[in-house]
């Protein structure tokens, strides 16, 4: 079942910008598990945060495109379950309109000119085939009917597809915590476990671990649901704030609790006796995913700023009608301005 990153969200991606003919030849497939996919957005020399950076370029030739550059991260070339990338590149980079300068392709991987350089391990994970790689694109040769909704239009669709992606990620940690949770119960209840007598679960410390765990896993959860909440109701772009939120709660909130339950496991914590490592490696890897931490508190702060107008206006209005108030009953005046 194609109910994981990157597959969601490409789903989504496709079911939402593809013509009928791209849907039956590329998310029919998607939908039914017969085939998987992959993203590939961030590269190794830019700053791929800005993707107005990516500099892979698409040049068009006769009823081709031709693609020449490299790509970090997107998934295992060597999974040979993998059928086809989702490709962001630059297509048209002497336009001044920055946001029309790259477009998106469905790249088969059995395309030639598609090199897989390396590996790439997570905090020392390696999940080859099913994992991360590094690409290198030589003359690459994709059909023009595999570009999707037009030249220039990446970024319209990035945006379309990033927030639910963004989304899936907070949902899927929110998961993670939970069985993170169990398992420190686990721990905490096991008779087998019992310094100087005692439950694990019977010393304060770890009463209150849990108790705050608990507050914030339920949080984070409210957190999630008002974004999803605001996505069915309003859209993606008016859910981009609360998207932020979420981005940056939920996997800062994750790393610490399950880093919290692997302190309850002691040394056995850090070991692959539990699936706590690995957890918390995904939390981490979450806080980079689809845009770091700091770009999400950028795009709230900007956002919460635009308010400020509002509020002091609203400031004005009081401090006349409490002037005026003040000049109605003799009263000294006394602004706080």
């Amino acid at each position: 079942m194609n109910c994981h990153a990157p597959e969601t969200g490409n789903i989504e991606l496709l079911a939402k910008y593809c013509n009928e003919e791209q849907k039956q030849k590329w998310l029919k497939p998607l939908l039914e598990g017969d085939a998987s996919s992959a993203y590939s957005m961030t590269e190794p020399d830019v700053a791929s945060s800005d993707a107005t950076q990516i500099g892979i370029r698409i040049t068009r030739d006769g009823d081709h495109y031709v693609i020449n550059g490299r790509k970090l991260y997107g998934n295992c070339l060597w999974n040979k379950e993998l059928s086809f990338y989702i490709l962001m590149g630059c297509s048209d980079p002497n336009n001044p309109d920055k946001w029309r300068r790259h477009s998106m392709l469905v790249v088969p991987c059995s395309t030639p000119g598609i090199t897989q350089v390396r590996n790439l391990t997570i905090m020392g994970y390696d999940h080859a085939p099913e994992g991360h790689g590094e690409y290198l694109y030589e003359n690459v040769r994709v059909p023009v009917e595999n570009i999707i909704l037009g030249e220039g239009r990446a970024f319209e669709i990035a945006q379309g597809r990033l927030g639910p992606g963004r989304i899936h990620h907070c949902m899927r940690l929110i998961g993670q915590c939970e069985r993170a949770y169990e398992l420190a119960l686990i721990r905490c209840n096991d008779p087998r476990k019992k310094p100087r007598g005692k439950f694990i679960g019977e010393f304060d410390s770890n009463i209150e671990r849990i108790a705050q765990m608990r507050l914030e896993l339920d949080a984070a959860r409210l957190v999630v649901l008002n974004a999803a909440d605001t996505m069915d109701l309003h859209g993606n772009k008016a859910g981009k704030r609360s998207i932020a939120q979420s981005k940056i709660l939920v996997p800062v909130m994750a790393a610490k609790w399950i880093d919290e339950c692997m302190q309850i496991y002691g040394g056995q914590g850090l070991t692959q006796h539990t699936a706590l490592p690995e957890m918390w490696t995904y939390a981490r890897f979450v806080r980079v995913a689809d845009g770091p931490d700091a770009a999400h508190r950028h795009q709230v702060g900007r956002e919460e700023m635009k308010t400020a107008q509002g509020f002091i206006d609203r400031h004005r209005k009081y401090q006349e009608e409490y002037k005026k108030f003040a000049e109605q009953y003799g009263e000294k005046y006394i602004t706080f301005d």
